[in-house]
């Protein structure tokens, strides 16, 4: 089955109102999402936006995009942390975890999820089941067994379930106190991508910084890794495919360039410019390379295992360097000066390669 795999932008508001708005990549506009059991949604939260508590049914990596934050986050049968967030902020979000987001800033909140919908009641799509508001928890539940199971007069359970009647999203008062974000509630639960130590670092290349169990362990119980990329202007990622059967999601964060991906029988099964807000998955196994546009280009992916390994087939690193002089030239079926000049190129660039002079 062909399978499309061109980008995508989040076009489907799912719900908001004058507080936000949240939007959701859909299987039907890239079902990539459906065949590789992966969810995608963005949260956008105006000032005193207000994102309900809410739980979902499926694992996710938060990445924020853009603002300043607060997250209300409590694990199963643990305390609440608040939670300040930023621009470059990635949080690991396991199975049964509460969220509630608040933007009092001028400027959006914008927050990116990704994550896994194996377990999920509609592959390729993340269901969220909300605690209060118009379709929470509380509204499904007869008054009786909600005051049976709060000890709560009929008075006071008729407000809890009726006086919110906002959906998912709502804008608070602007003299209504949040509670304040703890410095010590970070440790753990958020790891900021621009600020933290880079794991590649090419000159007039590109930065990596890679999440995964070290550096932020919840990311074992989502069970998903993630990293963001810097590319510099005109500068490529060197071809490559996870070797670990695990898929690849990218959201491109900012700036644009071209993107090849290869699969099954040497086919080029894409070939197009990405840009700002894209979405796109390279299937398990398959081979993506990327050149930037002259202004760069960052993205955002998640990769379908929490500590994942890539092989790449070009650069001082790549799998060629590794194969004997002899292998090369029978693969090939070339003589020893050809494959002399193919080894001898990028004998110090790994990963990362700069643009030519």
């Amino acid at each position: 089955m062909e399978l499309d795999l061109s980008p995508k932008l989040a076009k489907k508001k799912v719900y908001g109102g004058n507080g936000g708005a949240y939007y959701a990549w859909c299987p039907d506009e890239l079902p990539m999402l459906r065949h590789g059991n992966i969810g995608a949604a963005k949260l956008a939260l105006e000032k005193d936006g207000f994102a309900l508590p809410r739980y979902s049914d499926s694992a996710k990596v938060a990445y924020v995009l853009q603002g300043n934050g607060v997250a209300g986050i409590v694990l199963p049968e643990k305390e609440e942390k608040v939670v300040a967030i930023k621009k470059g902020d990635a949080i690991a979000l396991p199975f049964g975890v509460v969220t509630w987001w608040y933007n009092k800033e001028d400027t959006e909140l914008v927050v990116l999820f990704l994550g896994d919908t194996s377990k999920a009641h509609k592959a390729g799509s993340f269901t969220d089941f909300f605690l209060t508001g118009s379709n929470g928890i509380f509204t499904g539940f007869s008054t009786e067994f909600v005051s049976r199971a709060w000890d709560l007069e009929e008075n006071v359970v008729k407000a809890l379930v009726g006086n919110q009647t906002g959906t998912g999203i709502v804008k608070l008062d602007a003299g209504f106190k949040m509670p304040e974000p703890k410095k010590e509630h970070r440790d753990g639960m958020a790891l900021n991508c621009e600020e933290a130590p880079l794991d590649v670092d090419i000159k007039k290349g590109g930065r990596v910084v890679v999440l995964n169990t070290k550096n932020l362990p919840l990311v074992g119980e989502v069970g998903l890794g993630a990293d963001l990329v810097r590319l510099d202007g005109r500068a490529m990622c060197s071809p490559g495919f996870s070797c670990d059967s695990a898929l690849q999601v990218t959201y491109i964060v900012r700036g644009s360039g071209r993107v090849q991906v290869v699969g099954v029988d040497g086919k080029r099964v894409l070939e197009t410019t990405i840009k700002g807000g894209n979405l796109f998955i390279v299937p398990r196994f398959f081979v993506v390379s990327k050149i930037a546009d002259p202004d760069g280009l960052e993205w955002f992916s998640i990769i379908t295992t929490p500590n994942p390994i890539f092989t790449h087939l070009a650069g001082s690193i790549g799998t060629w360097k590794a194969l004997s002089p002899q292998v090369v030239q029978a693969s090939f079926k070339v003589g020893s000066d050809i494959e002399q000049q193919f080894r001898a190129k990028r004998a110090k660039e790994a990963i990362f390669f700069p643009p030519p002079n």
